[in-house]
């Protein structure tokens, strides 16, 4: 049974990994069209990409210290998505209405995934 929840969440943790992506592409086209708005927008896409791509990686690890070192960039990754979404909050480029929702999912899946590394060893 508990092989059963584990795949069901790594399933839906790929998933929501995607779907963090997504939004963040989504949010990318809904910026200011200014200078600043472009590039910290498309460092945020680079970031928060990389959550994505390098979950999915971590899944196929191959060994205990790949998939350790794979969650570690996912980690990176998501806090620094995380601090682009700051950045654009603070600058005023989004109202926080727009960017509420995408910080708490950001900081949950940071939350889990650091967990899961820390557990790994």
């Amino acid at each position: 049974m508990e092989k059963t929840n584990k795949e069901e969440f790594v399933k839906e943790f790929k998933a929501r990994t995607k779907t963090f992506v997504v939004r963040n592409i989504n949010l990318f086209r809904h910026l200011p069209k200014t200078t600043e708005a472009d590039i910290i927008g498309k460092q945020l896409l680079r970031s928060s990409s990389s959550v994505g791509a390098n979950y999915r990686a971590a899944c196929r690890a191959r060994s205990k210290a790949e998939f350790f070192a794979k969650l570690s960039i996912v980690v990176e990754e998501a806090d620094e998505s995380l601090f682009w979404l700051e950045v654009i909050l603070e600058t005023g480029i989004l109202p926080a209405t727009k960017l509420e929702s995408l910080i708490k999912e950001t900081e949950e899946i940071l939350s889990i995934v650091a967990k899961a590394r820390k557990n790994t060893y």
